[in-house]
């Protein structure tokens, strides 16, 4: 398939002797300069050019999505726009997919294996995600045994907290952290945009700890309060790392592209 801007044009070959075969950190990069330099919310993905039966026949599932919001991929171009792989390769693990914390596993482009880097690797991390999945499992499997569940842990004690009326502020809280990281610790990264998002997010992290410790709880808050713990965890270690690797790419540590 072939990237264009909206009017058309081919852009890739700027970027990349592979053009829109580049690898995808840089493919996202390059998409995300185009969609800056020209005001641009996405750019095309034109697979026109290719067999409609084929088309159908390799990419089933893609078809019907986009025939369902009224895409024909096989005459029309597909609307895209790059997304951040926050975790891509950052959690280190062991054989078995458990991480410095006991029975905790991470697996897939989350997980550092050593098998895969700072990218994503499409077919390669696949099967390395599926290997180390049936490691994990084995492994989960064989550690049951031996689990001690922790008894008598007392219900919440909602003494001195309110039924929330604050549903509003949670969505709005949620929607200002996804943006302070699509913005600010994305598709590119620098050392002040994620210093900013450092001061937004903390103040987001003070209301919401504010919130917490005077309503009932619910799943929308506990979800938030997860989110602006990972969300701080990738930025320090965004501002810990003093190169760019892979998609973890910071524009005040520039390498070439196509190396």
């Amino acid at each position: 398939a072939i990237l264009r801007l909206q009017n058309g044009e081919e852009f890739m070959d700027k970027y990349h002797p592979m053009k829109s075969l580049a690898p995808r950190d840089v493919v996202a990069r390059s998409i995300y300069r185009e969609m800056q330099l020209h005001g641009q919310e996405f750019v095309y993905l034109d697979v026109t050019h290719k067999p409609a039966d084929a088309i159908r026949s390799h990419f089933p599932n893609i078809y019907e999505k986009c025939l369902s919001i009224g895409i024909d991929i096989t005459k029309d171009w597909i609307p895209v726009t790059p997304a951040a792989h926050y975790c891509c390769g950052g959690v280190k693990v062991s054989t078995d997919g458990e991480t410095s914390i006991r029975r905790l596993y991470a697996l897939g482009e989350t997980s550092c294996t050593g098998l895969h880097g700072a990218n994503r690797l499409a077919s390669n991390s696949l099967i390395e995600a599926v290997v180390y999945a049936d490691q994990a499992a084995k492994h989960a499997a064989s550690q049951l045994a031996s689990v001690e569940i922790q008894e008598g842990i007392p219900d919440w004690d909602f003494e001195g907290t309110q039924h929330t009326e604050e549903m509003l502020m949670i969505i709005q809280s949620k929607r200002e952290m996804q943006a302070i990281m699509s913005n600010y610790v994305g598709i590119v990264r620098s050392n002040l945009s994620l210093e900013r998002a450092l001061r937004r997010l903390s103040i987001i992290y003070e209301e919401t700890e504010e919130l917490h410790n005077k309503i009932k709880p619910n799943r929308e808050l506990c979800e938030l309060r997860n989110m602006i713990a990972v969300a701080y965890l990738v930025i320090k270690q965004g501002s810990a790392l003093k190169e760019s690797v892979g998609c973890h790419y910071n524009s005040d540590y520039p390498k070439p592209d196509n190396k």
